[in-house]
């Protein structure tokens, strides 16, 4: 427990069976459950976790067809409901979120200033050096569209995917409207804005190794601004689902650790 706040840590997999272990192996002691929903891979994910041991127990769910990474994190998130812990938190599978930043993700929710904690990269000092040159302008220009669209007018890095959230907030959003693909924070946030639900946003250590990116140039440039100006005519409109939006090819994401 953390402060008296059950822990649920979900991992969303797509073919990671060569760092998940690394991942699960590495969340605090006193995270109580590490959620790992497999979203229909074809590799041994699966396989290799029967051989870790992370600190805390842990629990696997199989989606039997892909669903993508937001298809992930829901099912994740249900888990969490329904096993009775206060706040989720999504941990890439790629390693791409450091563990020691996550008592400071929880920080404001425990404090109760917060419903929704959300990691802020472009916020970390040395940003520059860290994060490829692509990849921190796309998350600048996106990040833009979304203070327009999204419903938090603040908010600096949307993609991040490193997020905590309480499950009381969970229970009163609809889960089913929010678009399970690449796009999913985006669409997250407006989801949240709905419920006027507070956000914090916290500086954390962007990490990039030889991981393989699987958002192709056409899903950052077309299909993720098309899922923000989405929010922002619901917004305007009312209705007009998300989930409608036709898939892409690079649609079975990969993981949760930049959610273009």
């Amino acid at each position: 427990m953390f402060r008296k706040h059950r822990i649920a840590v979900v991992v969303p997999a797509h073919n990671e069976a060569r760092l998940i272990v690394r991942v699960v192996e590495s969340v605090p002691s006193w995270v109580d459950e590490v959620i790992v929903v497999d979203d229909a891979s074809t590799d041994a994910t699966l396989q290799v976790l029967s051989a870790a041991a992370p600190p805390c127990s842990m629990v696997t769910h199989r989606h039997t067809t892909n669903a993508g990474v937001g298809g992930a994190i829901i099912s994740g998130y249900r888990l969490a409901l329904t096993r009775g812990h206060d706040i989720a938190v999504v941990m890439a599978a790629d390693a791409q979120m450091d563990p020691a930043d996550l008592p400071f993700l929880l920080e404001p929710i425990v404090r109760n200033q917060a419903d929704y904690a959300k990691g802020d990269r472009l916020a970390w000092p040395g940003v520059r050096r860290e994060m490829p040159l692509p990849r921190y302008l796309g998350n600048t220009v996106l990040s833009f569209l979304s203070r327009v669209f999204c419903g938090y007018p603040r908010v600096r890095d949307s993609q991040c995917g490193y997020t905590a959230i309480t499950t009381q907030l969970l229970d009163r959003i609809d889960l089913d409207s929010v678009y399970p693909r690449y796009g999913f924070p985006n669409s997250l946030l407006f989801e949240l804005s709905r419920c006027k639900a507070r956000l914090a946003q916290v500086p954390v250590r962007p990490i990039y190794g030889d991981e393989i990116s699987g958002i192709s140039l056409f899903t950052a440039l077309v299909r993720v601004p098309l899922v923000i100006v989405s929010c922002g005519l619901r917004r305007l409109f009312g209705s007009g689902a998300l989930r409608a939006l036709p898939p892409g090819r690079d649609d079975k994401d990969r993981t949760a650790g930049e959610l273009p």
